[in-house]
């Protein structure tokens, strides 16, 4: 991904339990050497790609200290599950809870956490 692209999606901000995923490039031929009509791949329920951005996680709400100050300004505190997805992650995901956008003339899906199927994780990134 180039430095432009990279400095672009940093403007996205990836909210609550969501992922942003950049699909594979996909092959035209099958492994026996067949030529695919163009859309086949498109149209299949299950798809990949790799993790670009994660959202925070699932939200949950901090409870309230009822410390009997009902003048004090109640600051909306919420903690969040983080996600099991990280940036760099291969992901299988269902293409039927996604969202298709495009991004500076690039395709990326955005998934929601309970549609990821399997994650594929290069540990030797994160280190």
């Amino acid at each position: 991904m180039s430095n432009q692209t990279e400095g672009n999606l940093r403007n996205l901000i990836v909210v609550g339990d969501r992922v942003l995923i950049k699909p594979k490039k996909i092959s035209i031929k099958t492994k026996a050497g067949l030529y695919l009509p163009a859309g086949y791949q498109e149209k299949e329920e299950i798809q990949t790609g790799f993790v670009v951005k994660c959202g925070p996680g699932y939200p949950i709400p901090v409870q309230a200290d009822d410390g009997g100050e009902p003048w004090k300004q109640n600051d909306e505190n919420v903690r969040y599950i983080p996600l099991q997805a990280k940036k760099g992650d291969l992901a299988i995901f269902l293409q039927k809870g996604a969202i298709e956008i495009m991004f500076n003339d690039d395709k990326y899906f955005i998934v929601p956490q309970h549609s990821i199927l399997l994650l594929e994780r290069d540990e030797e990134l994160f280190t």
